[in-house]
């Protein structure tokens, strides 16, 4: 891959600048991803007639470094963009993609993920939510865990098991669920931040239409593992972009509280050369997503390195600040505690790595 910006690629960091600049400071939310919209930054690969631009890939890793450099707002709908939005473009009918993705790219519509449950944790093909198959529509009961944004959230992207006598993979099925249904509970999680941004979801005969489903019955866990590929495959060079802007901070810590001593010099080098190191490993994951048009497992290695590094960068920036929280590295830290098991834990990482990257032989 060509690590220069192309002609066109160079003029499009131009105008995404141009728009920071512009926009920026914004105090985020809804009317933040609004204007993203309106000046085609949101959902840049996705086709015309359901809200993108039809960009290539490249230009969404521009936007993302860009916003990221400009200490910019998120996005807020980010499983709807990341994970929600990309599964139905694969797998929805026509129908769906033009009623549900424009609202995805306004946040008109805010979206959570319903897929690990208690006891299962990382181990997705092991849950027990049910989903009964009637004529005309689904009953769902069961329990979710771990579901960010439900608290905020308007529909769903549930997988559950649709054949009782199933195990593992088999017979699961993929829905589209209306959080403001009957029968759903959300009960928010406190962290150990003080905030509640993860969730737990109940069920209790919750009815899904028919025309929910995506892809096949039985056939959910295809769909679901298209939804783990954008998940990991893009959030790859988001993460790095935060990254970056972490390390550029503890630079500045370091440059403030311990100039001259060798060691503390050794371990900010250390967090600055494996950022780029992370960088240009997102850059061949980025050249399979172009070739390809799907992410490939090689995401798994962006979140596993980049939850490490980022627990590991934030003990440091506590170090230099003698255990003193500043109002920021405290919280940075303590938050932190959470990015080896989010979007996957690291041992189940390491597993996809080592089996679907490397060619190893399963370890059970």
């Amino acid at each position: 891959m060509d690590l220069g910006d192309s002609p066109g690629e160079a003029a499009f960091r131009s105008e995404v600048r141009a728009f920071l600049e512009a926009e920026l400071p914004s105090p985020g939310g809804v009317e933040w991803s609004r204007r993203l919209q309106d000046a085609g930054l949101a959902g840049v690969t996705w086709p015309v007639p359901y809200g993108g631009r039809g960009a290539p890939y490249s230009f969404q890793a521009i936007v993302l470094e860009e916003m990221a450099r400009a200490e910019a707002p998120n996005h807020a709908n980010p499983i709807g963009i990341g994970m929600a939005g990309p599964t139905i473009m694969f797998h929805g009918s026509e129908q769906q993609k033009r009623r549900y993705l424009p609202k995805i790219l306004s946040s008109e519509e805010i979206w959570c993920q319903g897929f690990s449950e208690p006891g299962s944790g990382s181990d997705l093909a092991s849950l027990r939510t049910r989903i009964e198959v009637l004529d005309d529509h689904f009953l769902v009961n069961g329990q979710k865990v771990w579901s960010s944004f439900a608290h905020l959230a308007d529909y769903c992207i549930l997988l559950a098991r649709s054949d009782p006598g199933s195990s593992r993979q088999a017979g699961l099925t993929y829905v589209i669920c209306d959080m403001h249904a009957a029968g759903v509970e959300v009960r928010p999680l406190r962290q150990i931040t003080g905030e509640a941004e993860f969730n737990e979801i109940f069920f209790n005969d919750v009815v899904v239409p028919r025309d929910n489903l995506l892809g096949e019955i039985g056939g959910g866990w295809t769909v679901a593992m298209t939804t783990l590929l954008h998940e990991r495959g893009t959030l790859g060079i988001a993460l790095t972009g935060v990254l970056d802007g972490q390390v550029r901070r503890l630079v500045g810590l370091a440059g403030r509280t311990a100039r001259t001593d060798p060691l503390v010099r050794d371990r900010v080098a250390r967090e600055w050369i494996e950022l780029q190191a992370l960088k240009f490993t997102n850059y061949r994951s980025l050249t399979t997503l172009v070739r390809t048009g799907m992410p490939g497992p090689e995401g798994s290695i962006a979140k596993l390195h980049w939850s490490e590094q980022n627990q590991r960068l934030t003990k440091l920036a506590m170090e230099l600040l003698g255990g003193v929280d500043d109002g920021y590295w405290g919280h940075q830290q303590l938050r932190s505690r959470g990015n080896t098991i989010e979007a996957g834990t690291s041992e189940i990482l390491r597993s996809i790595i080592a089996e679907r990257v490397l060619g190893l032989p399963r370890s059970r």
